[in-house]
């Protein structure tokens, strides 16, 4: 099988120089009592690379993972999001970093911070690698943004096409 030809968007070097900014920015935050949930599957580059950068910015988050689903087999929004695993942590007064790979619709992120400050974390800031402003069907901004993404389907960094191309170091849009 010929794997597609796919042209890059933002490559490995761009990404890594932009995540260290959103760690900086971050740290500006002056989050305290700090917990990065990174939101599965298609933020865990971003999210491990993030990390990493918090670190080097003097923060030293807890992490947890939760993973959320709005997508059934294919490739749009269902529009309703479900907890496939949740956090084991308390949040309560905490200050939680959400993390994931793209902003669309909103409905994701507004669910993931709404349950979180439902459960009494005292602030929910949410960093994104890519956002798709023309995309929103839900009020909703992220606090921290990697990119501006043009209306295209992406992969690479983590995100998929039918679980193909997570291991990209770059994102890229699948051509022809």
């Amino acid at each position: 099988m010929t794997e597609p030809a796919i042209r890059t968007l933002y490559d490995a070097e761009t990404i890594a120089a932009r995540t260290r900014g959103i760690a900086g920015e971050i740290a500006e935050l002056a989050p305290r009592d700090l917990l990065a949930v990174a939101v599965l599957k298609g933020s865990f580059m971003f999210a491990a690379d993030l990390l990493r950068a918090l670190h080097g910015a003097g923060l030293a988050p807890q992490v947890e993972f939760i993973h959320l689903s709005s997508y059934g087999a294919g490739t749009t929004s269902s529009g309703t999001v479900t907890v496939v695993r949740d956090i084991e942590s308390d949040v309560a007064g905490r200050d939680v970093l959400l993390i994931d790979d793209i902003l669309e619709s909103g409905r994701t992120l507004a669910f993931a911070r709404d349950l979180l400050l439902a459960r009494g974390a005292r602030r929910v800031l949410v960093a994104v690698m890519l956002e798709k402003p023309g995309k929103r069907a839900v009020a909703f901004e992220a606090d921290v943004v990697g990119f501006t993404c043009p209306d295209l389907f992406v992969v690479g960094y983590g995100m998929d096409a039918a679980h193909r191309f997570r291991q990209l170091p770059f994102i890229g849009v699948v051509e022809g």
